[in-house]
C-alpha cells in the first residue's frame, strides 16, 4: 500500500515516523478547520452590518439628528472589508487544497484522487449565477445602504462644511470598497 508506513513512495522525516502522507492529512485538517471558522465569523459579519446599521438608523431617526448616519460609512466599510478578506482567504485555502494539497497527496497515494469535493462542488451548474447574487448582497449591505444614509444626509442640507468634507470621504472609501468587492468577485471563483 503506497501511503502506509515503511511503504514506497511514503517517505518518513528522519526519527519521527511520520510519513509525507500524514503530515499532508494534517495540514488538511488544520486548514479545513480554519476555512469553517473564517465561514462563520464572515457569515456572521452581515448579520452584525444589519444589526449596526437598524441600530444607526433607530438612533438618527429617534434623536432627529441626520447627522447620525454619518457613522454608516466607517462601519460598513470595515465591516465590509473584513468580510471581503475572510472571503478571499476561504477561498485561497480552497485553491490551495485543489491545486497544491489534493495532488500532491494524489500523487503518494498512487494517482487516487483526493479531495473530490473540493473540485466537484465548484462545477454546480448554478455556481456563477450564486456567486453573482453574493456579490450584489455583498454591493447592497455594505456599499448601498451607506451610501443611501449619505444621501439621506445630504438631502437634509443642514450639515457643517466639515461635516460635508467627512462625508465626501466617506463617500470615497465606500466606492472604493464597492470596487474592491466587485473586482474580488469578477473572476467568480
Amino acid at each position: 500500500m503506497p501511503g502506509a508506513p515503511g511503504a514506497p513512495g511514503a517517505p518518513e522525516s528522519p526519527g519521527t515516523g511520520v510519513t509525507l502522507g500524514q503530515l499532508l492529512l494534517a495540514e488538511y485538517a488544520a486548514l479545513k478547520e480554519e476555512q469553517k471558522c473564517r465561514i462563520g465569523f464572515r457569515d456572521n459579519l452581515l448579520y452584525v452590518t444589519l444589526t449596526v446599521v437598524a441600530a444607526v438608523i433607530a438612533a438618527a431617526v429617534q434623536a432627529k439628528q441626520p447627522a447620525i448616519v454619518l457613522a454608516l460609512p466607517p462601519v460598513c466599510v470595515v465591516l465590509g472589508w473584513t468580510y471581503l478578506v475572510n472571503d478571499e482567504k476561504i477561498s485561497a485555502i480552497g485553491a490551495y487544497v485543489r491545486e497544491e494539497l489534493g495532488p500532491r497527496l494524489s500523487q503518494l497515494a498512487g494517482g487516487a484522487g483526493a479531495f473530490g469535493w473540493e473540485r466537484v462542488h465548484r462545477e454546480n451548474l448554478r455556481r456563477r449565477s450564486r456567486k453573482a447574487v453574493q456579490c450584489v448582497i455583498d454591493l447592497l449591505a455594505f456599499c448601498l445602504v451607506p451610501l443611501a444614509g449619505l444621501g439621506v444626509y445630504w438631502a437634509g442640507g443642514q450639515g457643517s462644511p466639515g461635516l460635508l468634507v467627512l462625508s465626501g470621504f466617506e463617500a470615497l472609501s465606500v466606492i472604493g470598497l464597492a470596487s474592491q468587492v466587485i473586482a474580488y468577485a469578477r473572476p467568480l471563483r
